[in-house]
């Protein structure tokens, strides 16, 4: 996410040792995608900006950014489209999938495992913490592919209250990640849910049916999802492990 124009708009500034941050409502940042800068990646401020659209992204060397992108991705089930090789190797189930059972791990491989198409990792160690908090409160989820005892692909996101938003996603086995990102599409969709919050578009996203909407629709898509309050992940059901890297 470039950062031509952090300074090119008004923007919420906060002190880096602030504990508790008031988000502003990205509607009144009408001149570019940072609409808040500083403060920090306690759970209580990750969950107040995911309620309200943001997203933190953090750069070396900066003051964290937090953005609403004017142009944001997301993917309806609607569009869903699953190529054909992919939904042949899906119904073979060549790996096993499971949910929150390595969600460190799987946070991890995505800040470690290179990709030829970007240069480093927005997945700091303190991201990292970050997000293993949020998971052991129950708000941060993974979905895990594995080959015997092998953690080979992964994808995560955050549970915003009744809206999914993908954070990112690996594979050490081809195809690895992709069938753990549809095995999350079609649990989003048995709890209700009919699209999900992917932030940034991309190549694969794009060819499986996203698309790109203004900020206005996702924030009103967002707003809606949460009026629903549909439970995507419930406690019951989940076992939320406690494991640290």
């Amino acid at each position: 996410m470039p950062l031509a124009e952090r300074d090119q708009h008004p923007a919420a500034f906060f002190k880096r040792s602030a504990s508790v941050m008031h988000f502003p409502d990205p509607r009144a940042a009408n001149y570019g995608d940072i609409v808040a800068v500083g403060g920090n990646l306690e759970p209580s401020n990750l969950l107040a900006a995911y309620r309200r659209g943001i997203f933190p992204w953090p750069v070396e060397g900066c003051p964290l950014p937090w953005f609403s992108p004017r142009e944001r991705a997301i993917l309806e089930w609607r569009d869903l489209h699953v190529p054909r090789r992919l939904a042949r190797l899906r119904s073979r189930s060549p790996y096993r999938l499971t949910f929150d059972a390595a969600f460190p791990q799987v946070v991890l491989n995505c800040a470690l495992v290179e990709r030829p198409e970007e240069a480093g990792t927005w997945i700091t160690p303190g991201v990292l913490d970050a997000y293993c908090a949020l998971h052991r409160l129950g708000h941060a989820h993974s979905v895990e592919a594995w080959e015997g005892d092998e953690l080979i692909g992964g994808v995560y996101g955050v549970d915003v209250g009744g809206a999914f938003a993908g954070e990112s996603m690996f594979f050490l086995r081809p195809n690895a990640s992709k069938l753990a990102l549809l095995h999350l599409f079609s649990h989003l969709n048995a709890r209700g849910l009919d699209w999900i919050d992917i932030q940034v578009m991309t190549p694969h996203m794009k060819a499986l049916g996203a698309k790109v909407v203004s900020r206005e629709v996702f924030l009103g898509k967002l707003e809606n999802a949460l009026a629903r309050g549909l439970e995507l992940f419930p406690r019951e059901a989940f076992e939320y492990h406690r494991d640290e890297v």
